[in-house]
């Protein structure tokens, strides 16, 4: 059993409690923080509950998963954080090596230097590109003639 808590016990300490409840046993195992500030997900304690002889035939194989499960979760948020560390540190050298845009708007309602005031402001037409003519109709012309 102690063999299985060894990987856990590395970097934490583990209380374990035993109760008797009801002619069975109950073994608790709650690991303590290891450093503040740390994920409450590697907190997180385990119960078991049987008979004397279930505990000392099972409880090793048990104890084994959840450490295993335990060390892995560990080294998933570390990576997880070290990633994630890395990124905003990207993300800010980026920002910092980025010179201005010249496209950026003048600030504090000044206007550009290459703007009049005097200019219309246009709109695209939605037929731009497309001459269309209108010529006047031909006026009806009388023909000589009779109707009938």
């Amino acid at each position: 059993m102690f063999v299985e808590l060894v990987p856990l016990l590395k970097d934490r300490t583990a209380l374990i409690t035993v109760a008797s409840i009801d002619g069975k046993l109950k073994v608790n195992l709650i690991p303590a923080k290891a450093k503040e500030g740390e994920d409450q997900a590697l907190t997180t304690p385990l119960s078991f509950t049987g008979s004397a002889e279930e505990l000392d035939a099972e409880l090793g194989s048990h104890l084994a998963s959840y450490v295993h499960s335990h060390v892995e979760l560990r080294n998933t948020l570390a990576e997880v954080k070290a990633e994630m560390d890395a990124a905003a540190n990207a993300a800010r050298q980026k920002v910092k090596t980025q010179p201005a845009s010249k496209s950026d708007p003048p600030k504090n309602n000044e206007e550009s230097p290459h703007s009049t005031k005097s200019e219309p402001d246009i709109t695209p037409s939605l037929f731009a590109g497309h001459s269309q003519t209108v010529e006047p109709a031909p006026e009806a012309k009388a023909v000589g003639g009779t109707t009938s």
